[in-house]
């Protein structure tokens, strides 16, 4: 009787030593070397981040509608205003409508052709989950519910064509117009009598008496065309016809002569009508203008080889300017140019382009440009600077905003509202930037919806769902994940008070 009793104590003090470290070790098991490697008995087994069914689908991350930047596992308080958390829906959602999906197959069929040949985006390599058949396309996805839309205050603008003019504004200076400038020379020998122009830049019109000149040729000259006259007059009755049309020929060789030394017409007739040898002729401008260059004193000696006078007409003027190598392309002879001056503030003046220079500054990468302007009331004086708009008419063009663009230097990169909070980034080929407008070459197609605004919240955005699409994979990728994810929550946080500073006052 005693032994069946003594082994009843020692199966009933069995039982409750295990129940006892069966307590013990579910309760500090998690404190213990190598029994909290045992799932069961792991610290953090109850915060295991696993997807949330519901009714209406599959919840990504929790978050607050005050401050988007919080992503939380599971449901709670926001740990910054205290708010409750809202869930966010993942993209394969059981609510999401089929026609939705049908749709978004049918737009990755048509923009297939459209994106042919293209690498993929950078974000394809950060676990943005792409659609089946998708990988030559480089086309991702993500979603960004409504009330996150409005919060960080996305707008989108659509792709259509559009009239675009290309505005190339450039700076130049005024110049005097070198066909309009002519030298003065006299075409004799002899010594200056009396200058009639005697400063410079003295304005001349055509017509207007230069200065006399006293010739020794001249005057010989001219005492032959007397004699020549005489002697047609006196042989004009002669029974010899050779002798009186040799008298003719005398006489027009020497009217001749005095036409080429610039003797005006009304100087021969005084000539012919006086009688009389003058001893010094005066020599008249041929052009209008300023005398920019005079080298007629009294007395002083020229001939052929002395520039007397430089004069210039201002009736038209050029204007230099440099356009870019990128831009000369545009460039036409003809096209029409307009140029203000902070002198005649609010006035315009129109010209065009006469000369494309055919070399490039190697130092400026810049090729000169010629304009030419009307100036009949002498307004433009030369060595004013100038500001010069070309506006150029590119014609109708697919295009988008420049807003709506993200640049990283090897690619362009936008994004497309599919609708329901579904956005794709795509990568785009343009052409020409035309104001506030790009032409667009791929990529795009007419009617799409781009977003135009907080394309850098977006694109954080999608960086961070991307992240969180790798968690629980090795603890070396999810520590890198983390780490990312943080740097953009700032980024997001920061940009979103920014904006809304009046949301933080509830």
């Amino acid at each position: 009787m005693s032994q069946t009793k003594n082994r009843l104590y020692k199966i009933l003090g069995i039982f409750v030593v295990l129940v006892i470290g069966s307590f013990v070790l579910y309760t500090y098991g998690a404190n213990i070397p190598l029994i909290n490697k045992i799932p069961i008995f792991a610290g953090d087994h109850e915060h295991e981040y696993r997807p949330v069914f519901t009714e209406e689908g599959e919840i990504d991350y929790w978050t607050c509608a005050m401050h988007p930047s919080v992503r939380l596992k599971e449901p709670g308080q926001c740990p910054i205003c205290g708010m409750e958390t809202t869930p966010v829906w993942k993209n394969n959602s059981q609510t999401e409508p089929m026609a939705q999906a049908k749709m978004e197959e049918k737009d990755s069929t048509q923009n297939e052709e459209d994106m042919a040949g293209m690498q993929g985006h950078d974000h394809s390599s950060m676990g943005v989950r792409q659609k089946p058949g998708s990988d030559q396309e480089a086309k991702s996805t993500f979603s960004v519910n409504p009330e996150r839309q409005q919060l960080i205050g996305i707008t989108t603008e659509p792709v259509m064509m559009r009239t675009l003019d290309k505005d190339i504004r450039t700076v130049g200076m005024v110049e005097i117009d070198e066909t309009n400038i002519e030298h003065i020379h006299t075409k004799i020998e002899g010594w200056i009598d009396k200058v009639f122009v005697d400063y410079t830049w003295q304005y001349v019109r055509k017509g207007d008496p230069l200065f006399s000149i006293y010739s020794p040729e001249l005057v010989s000259t001219q005492e032959e065309y007397l004699l020549a006259l005489r002697s047609k007059d006196l042989l004009a009755k002669s029974d010899f016809p050779e002798i009186s049309q040799g008298a003719n020929s005398l006489m027009r060789a020497t009217r001749r002569r005095l036409e080429l030394w610039d003797i005006s017409e009304n100087q021969i007739r005084d000539l012919e009508r006086t009688g009389k040898v003058k001893d010094s002729v005066i020599l008249y401008s041929p052009i209008s203008g300023n005398v920019i260059e005079k080298n007629a004193f009294e007395n002083k000696f020229v001939d052929p080889n002395t520039t007397v006078y430089t004069i210039a007409d201002h009736s038209r003027v050029w204007v230099q300017v440099d356009i870019y190598e990128n831009e000369i392309s545009m460039i036409k002879l003809g096209q029409e140019a307009k140029m203000t001056l902070a002198s005649f503030p609010g006035e315009v003046f129109e010209g065009e382009v006469k000369f494309i220079n055919p070399h490039l500054n190697s130092e400026t990468r810049t090729v000169k440009v010629r304009l030419e302007f009307p100036n009949p009331d002498l307004k433009l004086l030369p060595e004013m600077y100038a500001d010069i708009s070309l506006e150029i008419p590119i014609g109708e063009k697919l295009s988008i905003p420049t807003s709506a663009v993200l640049r990283t230097g090897k690619q362009d990169v936008v994004f497309v509202d599919k609708g329901n909070g579904i956005f794709e980034i795509r990568r785009v080929q343009l052409g020409l930037k035309t104001g506030s407008y790009y032409d667009v070459l791929r990529g795009l197609k007419s009617g799409e919806q781009v977003v135009s605004r907080a394309n850098f919240l977006i694109d954080s955005e999608s960086k961070i769902q991307a992240a969180i699409a790798t968690w629980g994979e090795d603890e070396s990728d999810q520590e890198s994940t983390q780490k990312l994810e943080f740097q953009l929550e700032q980024k997001i946080d920061n940009d979103s008070e920014t904006q809304q500073p009046q949301l933080h006052n509830h």
